[in-house]
């Protein structure tokens, strides 16, 4: 069976260059995990067809693969200008307003009242990802007077950002709402959220989704970094998406922001991806310069769960090459002993309840005896989490009965997520633990294994058993009944 040779999970965007059966074929032998439906981009049909094509996959691979779709979110954009693009110049005056007249030299149309309901004199403006920036000097209910304090061409819908305000807008605009039911419908694992700036938004997306998909929220705006704890609680998971937040935010202060992030994750045991530009230049060239190697590295030094390629994979000429690169630097990391030490140094030390102390104790023997893996098998995915929160030496095995389940955590670090059948007693567990680490190349007759349970089975939540047990199945049955 296919098994991968890291931990670190890899996230593909799929796309034009990534829409037919062989390429996204090629694209998870080559290394990804996770397959990303960007919603900005393409119809339902396209959304569709990239669905069918990942589910045919898993039944070809016999193995689950994870599918996240993520939403567009209520970005803001100018009008449109009546002679094509204009020039601003440092120290001019220029106006936004609610007029739909193409725009000139003077101004554009903003068609988001309630934006300069948010707007005060001082706030700043960022235009086409924060090239062009003004201050706004006066504001009214239709229009914003600014003036440009670092100039640039501006043109046709350009993005416009607003860093330094929480602004009244809906997490999930008309578009979102139609966007999300069609997925959760289609049946997709995880649903990022877009531009995120309190927690509230991901409670409204839960609500909306009901269940069908864990909530992703994707930090890229100030504000959600001020409100990260109430967001991280808020959500399944979380996507450091340095686009718009390095727009937003000095570009000096991403690195600590994106090390905080990633560790307060790792702390409450979510997963984590780190995502944007990580190997950008693999759009045109089939190599990535070394600062994008040394920027996925330290991804993974930090001990993110997963890893993004957005265009690189999405519209790129090499996308089956940056999936490729990107898995060997991460094998190359995890090779390094300093990467050991760093992530365990940064290990969280709680253990307050008996699943958390079970973990621990089941990366503490498989550490410091002669296991080959650990095998947990869980219901609602909590069990498994808590393993990769430990990051323990040896492979993770997740058995769930629960396709969702096994979907899902394959975004999680460390995890090899296989489908079993229900199981009443614990010896069946043993056995089914046993053959899955047989199966996927972690252990032969003559080797052991951890297997984590709850007894009773099947209960979400109870796990509180912990066995050192053999692979060889009549070893097993010699062991006694159970």
């Amino acid at each position: 069976m296919l098994r991968r040779n890291r931990n670190v999970k890899i996230v593909a965007t799929l796309g034009p260059a990534s829409s037919d059966y062989e390429t996204i074929k090629a694209l998870f032998e080559a290394g990804a995990d996770v397959f990303r439906l960007n919603m900005s981009h393409g119809t339902h049909d396209d959304i569709r067809n990239r669905h069918e094509i990942l589910r045919d996959l898993e039944v070809e691979f016999e193995r689950p693969i994870c599918i996240l779709a993520d939403l567009q979110g209520p970005k803001l954009r100018c009008g449109t200008f009546k002679d094509g693009p204009v020039m601003l110049e440092e120290g001019q005056a220029f106006r936004f307003d609610l007029d739909d007249k193409p725009g000139d030299a003077k101004r554009v149309q903003l068609p988001h009242p309630e934006i300069f309901q948010a707007l005060s004199e001082g706030s700043t403006l960022l235009v086409n990802d924060g090239k062009i920036r003004l201050t706004v000097k006066s504001v009214s209910a239709d229009h914003a007077d600014c003036e440009v304090a670092v100039g640039g061409e501006i043109s046709n819908r350009k993005g416009v950002n607003v860093p330094d305000v929480v602004l009244p807008l809906a997490a999930l605009s008309e578009k979102d709402r139609e966007d999300l039911e069609f997925v959760c419908e289609l049946g997709i694992d995880w649903l990022a959220l877009s531009f995120v700036q309190r927690a509230a938004d991901v409670d409204e997306a839960r609500a909306l989704a009901n269940g069908r998909a864990a909530i992703l929220a994707k930090i890229e705006k100030p504000a959600a970094v001020k409100a990260y704890a109430e967001i991280l609680a808020a959500s399944d998971g979380i996507m450091v998406a340095r686009g718009d937040l390095g727009v937003e935010l000095p570009v000096q202060a991403l690195p600590p922001i994106q090390k905080r992030l990633v560790r307060e994750c790792r702390m409450v045991g979510k997963p984590v991806i780190v995502a944007t530009q990580m190997m950008e230049s693999m759009i045109s060239s089939p190599v990535p310069t070394r600062a994008e190697v040394s920027d996925v590295a330290q991804a993974i030094y930090e001990g993110a769960d997963a890893v993004m390629l957005s265009a690189e994979s999405a519209a790129g000429d090499y996308p089956i090459e940056a999936v490729r690169t990107m898995s060997a630097v991460a094998e190359s990391v995890e090779n390094d002993e300093i990467y050991r030490q760093v992530i365990e140094a940064s290990r969280t030390p709680s253990k307050a309840s008996v699943g958390e102390s079970i973990t621990a104790a089941a990366r503490e023997v498989a550490e410091t005896t002669d296991v080959k893996a650990i095998c947990c098998f869980t219901h609602s995915g909590t069990t498994a989490s808590l393993m990769s929160r430990e990051k323990p030496r040896v492979p993770i095995i997740a058995l769930t009965p629960k396709t969702g389940t096994a979907r899902r955590l394959c975004l999680t670090w460390g995890l090899t997520c296989v489908l079993t059948a229900e199981v009443e007693r614990f010896k069946m567990a043993v056995v089914s633990a046993a053959r899955a680490a047989k199966a996927y190349g972690f252990g032969g007759d003559e080797d052991f294994i951890v297997v984590t349970a709850g007894v009773p089975f099947n209960t979400p939540g109870t796990t509180n058993i912990l066995r050192v047990a053999p692979v060889d199945e009549a070893k097993i049955f010699a062991g006694g009944p159970e």
